[in-house]
């Protein structure tokens, strides 16, 4: 019996204790109901706002990243600068060739106009002085004499310097400056430019002072050459740094069609200007010896008048004299060095186009060569043709080879 009492002692502390383990669980488990009546909260956080803070922290990281990336990518303000600077010498050579080509123009108008009037004046005293006799004959014969010979004396210089040549030369040199500067605009408008756009536009510059020295002594282009050349107004081609992963528009049939492309301005364009521009100088030979020559027999034969051989002396004063006149109108009137260079610089430009196509053909990287559709446009419309008709053309030529009768240019 004693040991019920002891048995329901424990039994009354194991249930007192259970019940306290529960108690305390249960509070456990109820204590945020404390935050309703004012005690210490643990609610978490809307789950839109933590995805908002994460989305944030996600795009501050992005946009970081990627500012890193392109930092590399934003124009240099000194190359910005630099290529100002070029463009204000471009304009400034501009005026420059302007202003001399027309003053050159009004060389040439005036300096004809002078020695014609010159060396008609001398044969019409010429002939007048063949029909007097005495103190009157003396004096005509004199001053046509020194007459002729400032004539002569002049038309040396004047076919010389070739002042209608030089006048083609300027107004040559102001239209590529002026393309040089519409170039620059375009690569500081539509690009990041770089140091590598400075150094190409700088020995553009300097390449165009070569081609079209402004001072007449010493530097001053050869106007009577052994051979006839294209004009050369542009610097070696140079390797492309920019570098493009795709196709960046080329194909094998459009290397093909450029190739055919090459092949006529070679065959036809190029070569035709160079036959015309030799044909030119030849005449332009003749003119320039023709009428000093004239001039100064005609000198003489005025210089003879008077003695046992008057009559033939008179006929040859003023014969030569007019002879001269006429050759002298038909050389810097007609603008025969003009013309000649005229189809030079025409010749060139041929030839800068064919330089222009064999520099990216002949690049093996693809991603370094201009774009093939853009460069394909380019193409056809120095040439004054369409696509399609730049297209027909490189099979006509594929089809006839060197036999193909039809000029790459349809505008000149």
């Amino acid at each position: 019996m004693a040991s019920l009492p002891s048995s329901s002692v424990i039994g009354s502390l194991a249930y007192s204790s259970g019940c306290c383990r529960r108690g305390m669980t249960r509070a456990a488990i109820n204590m945020p109901k404390l935050g309703r009546t004012g005690g210490l909260s643990l609610r978490l956080p809307p789950r839109d706002l933590v995805q908002e803070v994460l989305d944030a922290a996600t795009t501050s990281h992005v946009e970081k990243k990627y500012q890193s990336k392109t930092v590399s990518n934003v124009s240099d303000p000194m190359v910005i600068a630099k290529l100002h600077a070029i463009m204000e010498a471009v304009a400034d050579r501009v005026e420059m060739h302007k202003n001399i080509g027309e003053q050159r123009d009004n060389w040439n108008s005036l300096l004809l106009t002078s020695i014609n009037a010159i060396t008609l004046t001398a044969a019409t005293m010429a002939g007048i002085a063949a029909t007097n006799v005495g103190g009157p004959l003396m004096a005509l014969k004199l001053s046509s004499t020194l007459m002729y010979l400032e004539a002569t004396g002049m038309l040396v210089v004047m076919n010389k310097i070739q002042p209608s040549q030089l006048v083609e030369e300027q107004r040559n040199a102001a239209r590529l400056f002026k393309q040089l500067h519409y170039q620059i605009q375009t690569t500081l408008s539509s690009g990041n430019p770089n140091t590598y756009d400075v150094e190409e536009a700088m020995e553009k510059v300097l390449a165009l002072d070569k081609a079209y020295p402004l001072p007449l002594i010493g530097v001053m282009l050869e106007k009577f050459p052994e051979t006839v050349e294209p004009a050369v107004w542009w610097p070696q081609h140079r390797e492309r740094q920019e570098r493009r992963t795709d196709g960046n528009g080329w194909s094998v049939e459009l290397e093909e069609e450029m190739r055919e492309i090459v092949g006529v301005l070679k065959r036809k364009d190029t070569e035709d200007y160079l036959r015309l521009g030799n044909i030119a100088l030849k005449v332009n030979k003749i003119l320039s010896i023709s009428g000093p020559l004239l001039t100064g027999i005609a000198a003489c034969g005025t210089a003879f008048m008077g003695s046992s051989h008057a009559p033939w002396a008179a006929i040859v004063g003023v014969v030569a004299g007019a002879m001269a006149s006429v050759v002298n109108t038909m050389e810097h009137g007609g603008q025969v060095g003009m013309v000649f260079e005229m189809y030079r610089s025409n010749a060139g430009f041929f030839r800068l186009m064919e330089e222009t196509i064999e520099s990216n053909l002949n690049e093996r990287d693809v991603g370094r060569r201009e774009n093939g559709e853009l460069f394909e446009m380019k193409v056809a419309l120095k040439l004054g043709r369409s696509l399609s008709g730049l297209k027909n053309l490189a099979a006509s030529s594929s089809k006839k080879g060197e036999a193909i009768d039809e000029f790459a240019s349809k505008l000149f």
